[in-house]
């Protein structure tokens, strides 16, 4: 498949497909004797996993590494592979989360109390926003 067919049928941009194929996401394709490149089928598989993986919030250079654990079966273990990359990517996410429920609630919490002016909310000790503790 030449870049562009390979690009929509992924839904990604040519640009992107190069950036991957730069990054070592993608195997560099074989050329056409015009220089064109051709890739295999399976790297609009790639791409659409790749595109998957960002959006559960791994990062690229976590994808590349996933991705060459598939590559080389052999080398699996390390703690490199997608269950082990998954439980990691879970805590984050968790850890994320109570994160912004924390500071949802204290927004809420803010809004209720009627904070409507940073000076007057930063200056009163009973104002729910922390303030006083992030100045300091």
């Amino acid at each position: 498949m030449r870049s562009s067919e390979v690009a929509a049928a992924a839904g990604v941009n040519l640009q992107t497909l190069r950036y991957y194929e730069r990054r070592g996401l993608l195997d560099e394709p074989d050329r056409t004797l015009g220089g064109h490149r051709l890739y295999p089928a399976e790297a609009v598989t790639t791409l659409r996993v790749i595109k998957a993986a960002q959006r559960l919030g791994f990062t690229l250079a976590e994808i590349s590494e996933l991705l060459d654990t598939a590559r080389h079966r052999h080398a699996r273990g390390g703690g490199a592979g997608l269950q082990t990359r998954a439980r990691e990517k879970l805590a984050d996410v968790e850890a994320k989360l109570a994160d912004l429920t924390v500071i949802a609630q204290t927004l809420r919490a803010g809004i209720a109390a009627g904070c409507d002016n940073l000076d007057t909310c930063a200056g009163n000790p009973d104002c729910p926003l922390p303030f006083s503790e992030i100045a300091q």
